[in-house]
């Protein structure tokens, strides 16, 4: 299958963000063509550089020293008056950017300690007044960018320890004065610091109405920036995985990997072991690699001391890494994603118009073989020597490329470059064959975005399924099954390129078995509390793989037996926020038959049914007791349900689960399509809140015969 790319795509994506439709030149293919960016943490933290009154505070990052070490308010007041860093030089670091190959400079305007590092008017805890300095760094970084040609971004801490007590996990609740004190900070950097192509907000748990508030304020005043995953809700442009977080998978918005030179901090740690400087441009080399080949971009921090240098270290692992991007640069910059479902052992793959480029950054092996792929080669070479041609040939539908003696012991990451003449064809990505009568939710492709309420209440999420499917010519009258839980939805249903509307509505209610048969629920088992965000599963608990009862009891998870549990029965428990919980039983069915349960889940839920995941969101902040209808494809024998409840902000989870429900599924004809040769279907919800929403569509099952 391949993916929407370039401007196709991103001219999908503006239609979704009214505030950058009007130029989605100038806004989302810039940022999604720079692929690499500068991360600069720097404050007054950076003055004491992890250390407190002459010991090295080893727990958590370096810029939140002041909540890791206990320092009061009053105490931490007097650090800014030792910090002078003379030898801040914006022209330098904005010239290190640019030597480095990266396109973007985001440095951190405000972070959790409320110190700014320019002149705001609603604080003295400032860089300009509070400080020997009396300069205002982010203008003159401002100013810096703009003279190299750089695009300048700022981020912002949305929490502040000198507005409310700090908290061990950082995703406090925002009062309404706190609300209103970060919109006029924001205001001050949108209106007095020149073009901002990015504002990068972290931290905090915003209400949807205060995160909306702050998507649209940023853009009334600067309708080109765009605007971080981390501002909550799903009220944002650009996705953010978690620090130093690398997804295995595709995702259809923009998206962003922040990572640190080391795990352990980001701000400058005096004390931090620094070695093999070349290794280290290496690890970040292939993490840039890695993150471009998958559709997103790369945005590498460093840490400056106190006096305003660059640590040489960190200095010679971007210059390292801009060595790389000078010779081969083309395979990264203003790229889309490796168009072919695969990924491959022996490196990457990046794409641009009829191109490909073969990043070698992995197993070295003197074959590459690439199915699926049909089209003229006009050349393979290698991008660092292009006189040298490489061999190619098609082979049953696989098209390998010969890679020459010696090419691995080169000291670069070699790139081939693969030019089509003319565009290249996929082959569909899990094609189904014509005897498949039924498309659903287990056998679509998934398309992904990352939903983000809060930083520990986000998850990967599907926005669309898609199904290619062969087929005689014939016409059809497909039927689409749905349940009272979809019952009102809008989508968008799209037939080989046409797209209709279908609301679930007027549907013919039909039994969800014709001939059910008999159903054992067996004992039912707990799990937890345990500490965990959404997306995480703590301890060795894969659900994924495992889908036996003979795991009771190992690899870390011990299970506890729920003596008379009552079907249907809201029960609670004793949590903290940022825990979950884990249900799993033992269902027995004599025959392949649908179950539909009901479940009832607080902030977010996960099902999976025999190790597949067919429910995964959040629900809206501060839900309590989300009621929805889950259906349940059992299998002849034993069956295994877990489902996940997730309590991000309350003191008690709740929940509930009900068998004892109508079986009844409505079924709806749907206009007369054609069938023939390779089809596709695709299904999104219509006009949803945001891209990122999850349509929510694991019960809906299209007839095709």
């Amino acid at each position: 299958m391949k993916k929407k790319t370039g401007l196709a795509l991103l001219v999908y994506l503006a239609a979704f963000w009214p505030s950058l439709a009007q130029d989605p030149t100038s806004a989302i293919t810039n940022w999604h063509n720079n692929k690499y960016s500068m991360f600069i943490h720097f404050g007054v933290y950076s003055e004491l550089g992890g250390v407190w009154q002459g010991k090295a505070v080893t727990r958590g990052y370096s810029e939140q020293i002041q909540a890791h070490a206990g320092i009061m308010t009053d105490v931490y007041d007097e650090v800014p008056t030792n910090f002078n860093p003379l030898k801040w030089n914006a022209d330098s670091i904005a010239s290190l950017a640019k030597n480095a190959g990266m396109r973007t400079i985001v440095i951190t305007s405000k972070h959790h300690d409320g110190f700014c590092m320019y002149h705001s008017d609603y604080t003295r805890f400032n860089v300009v007044d509070a400080s020997p300095f009396k300069r205002d760094i982010i203008k003159e970084l401002s100013g810096a960018c703009q003279k190299a040609g750089l695009n300048f971004g700022l981020y912002y801490s949305l929490i502040d320890y000198r507005l409310h007590p700090f908290a061990s996990h950082n995703a406090n609740a925002i009062t309404s004065d706190h609300h209103e004190y970060n919109k006029k900070q924001i205001s001050e950097l949108l209106t007095n610091y020149g073009p901002i192509s990015e504002m990068w907000f972290d931290m905090g748990s915003l209400t949807i109405s205060q995160s909306t508030e702050i998507y649209d304020l940023v853009h009334r005043l600067q309708a080109g920036c765009m605007v971080s995953g981390r501002l909550g809700n799903n009220a944002y442009d650009f996705c953010v995985m978690g620090d130093n977080e690398y997804p295995d998978y595709k995702i259809d918005a923009p998206w962003q990997t922040p990572a640190s030179m080391f795990d352990e901090t980001w701000g400058y740690r005096s004390w931090q072991k620094r070695e093999d400087a070349p290794a280290k441009s290496k690890e970040k080399l292939l993490s840039l690699i890695k993150v471009v080949s998958r559709g997103g971009n790369f945005l590498l921090n460093i840490g400056p001391k106190g006096d305003g240098t660059v640590v040489p270290y960190e200095a010679e692992v971007l210059s390292g890494i801009g060595k790389w991007l000078e010779k081969y640069g083309e395979a990264i910059y203003n790229t889309s994603a490796n168009p072919l479902s695969e990924t491959f052992s022996w490196g990457e793959i990046t794409s641009r118009d009829n191109n490909l480029f073969l990043i070698l950054s992995g197993k070295k092996v003197n074959n590459l073989e690439l199915p699926g792929i049909t089209g003229k080669i006009r050349q393979a070479c290698l991008m660092a020597d292009p006189k040298t041609v490489l061999n190619t040939r098609f082979d049953k539908g696989i098209l390998n490329i010969r890679i020459p003696e010696g090419i691995y012991s080169k000291p670069d990451i070699q790139v081939v470059k693969l030019e089509f003449n003319g565009k290249y064809l996929l082959k569909p990505e899990l094609l189904l064959s014509d005897r498949e009568k039924n498309l659903d939710f287990h056998n679509a492709i998934k398309h992904y975005s990352y939903s983000c309420i809060d930083y520990y209440n986000n998850h990967r999420s599907v926005v669309k399924q898609e199904w290619n499917f062969t087929g005689k010519k014939r016409f059809i009258t497909p039927k689409i099954y749905y349940t009272a839980e979809e019952a009102g939805k809008v989508i968008e249903l799209t037939w080989n390129g046409q797209t209709g509307i279908i609301e679930f509505t007027d549907g013919e209610k039909i039994p969800a078995n014709a001939t059910p048969g008999a159903i054992h629920w067996g004992k039912r088992y707990s799990y937890g509390p345990v500490d965990s965000d959404f997306e995480s599963n703590p301890g060795k608990i894969t659900p994924e793989m495992n889908v036996n009862l003979d795991w009771l009891n190992k690899d870390q998870v011990i299970w506890i037996a729920i003596p008379d549990f009552q079907n249907g029965k809201e029960e609670s428990m004793i949590s903290r926020p940022i825990q979950l919980k884990y249900i799993l039983q033992e269902i027995n069915a004599d025959k392949v038959q649908n179950q539909l349960i009901e479940i009832k889940s607080g902030d977010g839920v996960q099902v999976w049914l025999n190790g597949e995941n067919l429910v995964k969101h959040n629900n809206p902040r501060g839900s309590i007791l989300k009621s929805e209808i889950v259906l349940l494809p059992l299998q002849t024998g034993k069956n295994q349900l877990l489902i996940k409840f997730y309590n991000r902000y309350g003191y008690e989870i709740a929940y509930s689960i009900n068998n004892q429900i109508s079986q009844t599924l409505y079924l709806k004809e749907l206009p007369m399509q054609t069938i023939s040769g390779i089809n596709k279907c695709e299904l999104r919800l219509h006009n949803p809140e945001s891209v990122h929403q999850p349509i929510r569509m694991n019960n809906i099952r299209i007839n095709i015969e």
